[in-house]
């Protein structure tokens, strides 16, 4: 396709496949998390035990969440103004207390509205979400000895919540990066701010409630960037004033930023990318790039470099297996999104993984997998080895942003490698 204008066809498809990968994202949080079956096992009185994997970088990791509250209003409650909760990860000095991978009242939430979903066999307290740890810690100081450290900001899928993507930050701050995952409050399946105060959503994978999200995403990247640079300049940015990390401020390297994103967070981080020149290099994990019609960035492209990554997929009316990547038409962003791209560009597949392959649940499911059909297994996460996915996924994020960011070589996108047997680059 050449034309900047989709034709009828190709526009219908394109909100179709916007609308199914929106849609699948908005029932991870539901479906994925406790798609387990009425026959499971009730027998062992214990709930689910989750164990997110190590770091793969040099460095241990700190982390810290933020309170952000814009002067703009909030699209959809106009009487507040917009405020986000952002989790920083960064390099440490060291390990201290490992933080949750979700506050009690997150995995709270989680955990009802899995059990409350109608069409779930999953009784409350199946699955142990509150318990498990992160591989960052809580109140250590900021690694300062390689100097300031490049940022990459993260946007979450439609309709789930930033915890769900802590194995990939966690991991790509282990490499020497400051990283923020922002939560899209009202996008989000719920965000839970200072005080214990919990705002959910009534999110819908309809085109007009999508259009409005990408609109207030991409705000959010913006708002985001300006409060990292309020940081860097000896402010505090939290609303609450809450003390930061030592060595924060001073680890900022603002000229060096990068985004990525999973599903709409994906379709964000280019989005965000032709608006904000400040975004130097971009990642889409398994996102459609358009919501009603093509994206800024679908249409024009951008001069920095992005990576395409996607999955196996099943058409949602038709059945019909595809993989997502430029050269299939049940994408037609991401086709004219490589045709007009005119930085370096990479398409990346995952051979056998599914569109929640790019989230925590990658890690969740197989360790939940007596409680789950293989039909549910297969659904979320596909039949892709669950580590070398994980270890692939580790591998290409932290050697884009090296490449792009710290103009670090890397002869992983000179072709397939065979370290990583289960993917391969789509020409």
């Amino acid at each position: 396709m050449t034309s900047s204008r989709p034709s009828r066809r190709t526009h219908k498809v394109s909100t179709l496949r916007g609308c199914a990968l929106a849609l699948a994202a908005a029932l991870a949080a539901t479906i994925a998390l406790s798609a387990c079956e009425q026959s499971a096992p009730e027998t062992t009185g214990t709930a689910a035990k989750i164990t997110l994997p190590p770091l793969s970088g040099r460095y241990p990791v700190g982390t810290v969440d933020l309170h952000l509250v814009d002067s703009r209003q909030d699209p959809w409650h106009p009487a507040d103004k917009r405020e986000l909760m952002v989790t920083v990860t960064y390099p440490a000095q060291r390990t201290g207390d490992r933080a949750p991978w979700m506050s009690p009242a997150v995995a709270d939430a989680v955990d009802r509205l899995a059990s409350d979903a109608p069409t779930l066999g999953l009784s409350p307290g199946t699955v142990d979400w509150g318990g498990t740890k992160r591989q960052a810690s809580t109140g250590v100081e900021v690694d300062r000895v390689g100097g300031a450290w490049p940022v990459v900001l993260f946007s979450h899928g439609f309709g789930v919540v930033r915890e769900l993507n802590s194995v990939r930050t966690d991991d790509l701050a282990s490499h020497g990066y400051v990283v923020v995952s922002i939560s899209h409050t009202y996008d989000a399946k719920v965000v839970e701010f200072p005080g214990g105060r919990m705002l959910s959503s009534d999110a819908k994978p309809d085109p007009q409630y999508l259009a409005t999200s990408i609109d207030a995403r991409v705000a959010d990247t913006g708002f985001v960037l300006d409060q990292l640079s309020r940081l860097a300049r000896g402010a505090n940015p939290d609303t609450e004033n809450r003390t930061l990390p030592a060595g924060l401020a001073e680890a900022l390297d603002l000229s060096k930023v990068g985004m990525f994103g999973h599903s709409l967070g994906g379709y964000t981080a280019g989005e965000a990318m032709f608006r904000d020149p400040r975004i130097g290099a971009g990642i889409n994990l398994d996102g459609s790039m358009g919501v009603g019609k093509l994206g800024e960035v679908v249409r024009h492209g951008v001069d920095r470099p992005f990576m395409l990554v996607g999955a196996d997929g099943v058409h949602p009316e038709t059945k019909r297996e595809f993989e997502h990547s430029h050269v299939d038409d049940m994408d037609p962003s991401w086709r004219e999104f490589w045709t007009n791209q005119h930085g370096w560009k990479r398409d990346l597949h995952f051979d056998g993984a599914a569109h929640n392959s790019f989230t925590d649940l990658q890690v969740a499911v197989p360790q939940c997998a007596s409680l789950l059909s293989p039909e549910t297994r297969q659904r979320e996460v596909g039949t892709i080895h669950p580590a070398r996915s994980v270890s692939a996924q580790q591998d290409y994020i932290a050697a884009f942003f090296d490449l792009h960011l710290k103009g670090l070589p890397s002869d992983l996108f000179d072709g397939n490698d065979p370290r990583h047997p289960d993917t391969r680059f789509i020409p």
